[in-house]
């Protein structure tokens, strides 16, 4: 069945700075070349230079007159995430965009990353929470918007309180399902911190239903040494045009999300077909895990307490 084509336009992005994370591929990497296209300078902070450059190279084939630049970025490691928004402040270019994509899933094993956190927390969550904290002088001083890359599997998370670590039992999945539904509550609380403290930075949350990418595929430097079941249904599924998505319309609803103008401080987008697998993005109501505003302020204060520092 042929897939019918969901297309979008942006407005648009002339003389704006936009920030992509996971951008060398898959999802991310169609995010930054859609923003490279409206007119966007475009920085990718990636942990691999090579994938990076080929990413770079890939968006200058498209556009041969996008701007984009390369930054050394390991949401695994604090250290890097300080020392990539301390090379920006430097710079003093104000920040526009930030889009949060990027993210590891469901390792077979517990990972620990390089400062002791559980490896999809560490990655998924609290590397971008320090990533804003970092950036926030340049997000604030664009009044710039901030955009939350979140997951359909946040749609059943629940937050392990008690053991956010994950030090005691771990399970892969509800792990994963935690650390994007913290990354949610996170998103959605920036847009009320912002407003109460006058910071002017808008936040919203986005997610990509299903796509066939490299997050449930071969990953060795996870434990895993083939791509998992998984992944090999849902490149059958996508491939046919059937309820799932690809990795560029899976792009869509952040790039709505961090765009339009009309998607509200707070808002949530992602795609519109059955399940949320698929589809037109649209703006959703948040589900059940991410309406507690309770949640969301627990949810940061954990996570300054985690990483040491406020965040402001």
């Amino acid at each position: 069945m042929p897939r019918r084509p969901i297309e979008i336009t942006l407005p648009r992005l002339d003389g704006t700075r936009a920030v992509v994370t996971g951008g060398s591929d898959g999802i991310g990497l169609g995010i930054a070349t859609a923003l490279a296209g409206a007119g966007a300078e475009v920085v990718l902070p990636v942990r691999n230079p090579a994938k990076g450059a080929a990413a770079r190279d890939r968006v200058l084939r498209t556009h041969p007159d996008a701007r984009v630049s390369l930054g050394t970025l390991d949401l695994s490691s604090l250290a890097s995430v300080d020392a990539f928004a301390g090379a920006m402040v430097a710079d003093g270019t104000p920040v526009d965009l930030l889009v949060g994509n990027a993210g590891v899933m469901t390792p077979p094993e517990r990972q620990t990353t390089v400062d002791g956190f559980e490896l999809q927390l560490g990655t998924n969550h609290l590397g971008h929470v320090a990533l804003v904290r970092g950036l926030l002088p340049l997000l604030r001083a664009a009044r710039g918007h901030v955009t939350s890359q979140i997951s359909v599997a946040a749609r059943t998370g629940r937050m392990n309180w008690d053991d956010p670590n994950w030090e005691r039992r771990y399970d892969g999945m509800r792990a994963y399902q935690q650390s994007k539904l913290a990354f949610g509550l996170f998103g959605l609380e920036l847009a009320r911190r912002s407003h109460e403290h006058g910071w002017g930075v808008t936040s919203n949350i986005a997610h990509p239903g299903v796509a066939p990418t490299s997050l449930l595929a071969a990953r060795p430097e996870l434990g895993r040494s083939g791509d998992t079941a998984s992944v090999r249904v849902i490149r059958w599924l996508s491939g046919r045009g059937l309820l799932v998505g690809t990795p560029r319309t899976a792009g869509l609803p952040a790039l709505v999300a961090a765009t339009d103008p009309a998607v509200r401080d707070g808002g949530f987008v992602g795609p519109t077909g059955p399940g949320g697998a698929g589809g037109a993005p649209g703006t959703l109501d948040p589900w059940k895990p991410l309406r507690s505003a309770e949640d969301a302020r627990r949810v940061w204060e954990l996570s300054e307490q985690l990483l040491g520092a406020p965040v402001r």
